[in-house]
């Protein structure tokens, strides 16, 4: 069984299925990574992988966001929406 920890900001550790990745841990998983280098991050989890949004200052952030999701998700990346302003 391939399982992996999501923290919540203050419960315990949650044990949750790759294909069962909520958008919203994720997206609280990645502001941690990110420290804020990505405004307004939104994750898509899809049956196909997960589709990256928001905006940075940086292309190394938006990088950034796409290696950590990977990582966290475990899943493909189908798309990096991120908008480097």
């Amino acid at each position: 069984m391939n399982t992996h920890v999501i923290e919540g900001p203050i419960s315990p550790p949650v044990m949750v299925e790759p294909e069962a990745v909520p958008s919203e841990l994720l997206e609280i998983q990645l502001q941690r990574r990110l420290g804020g280098r990505v405004r307004e991050l939104r994750v898509l989890v899809r049956h196909d992988g997960v589709i990256l949004k928001g905006w940075s200052s940086t292309y190394h952030a938006k990088q950034l966001a796409q290696h950590a999701a990977m990582e966290l998700a475990e899943m493909r990346i189908v798309a990096n929406d991120i908008e480097v302003r």
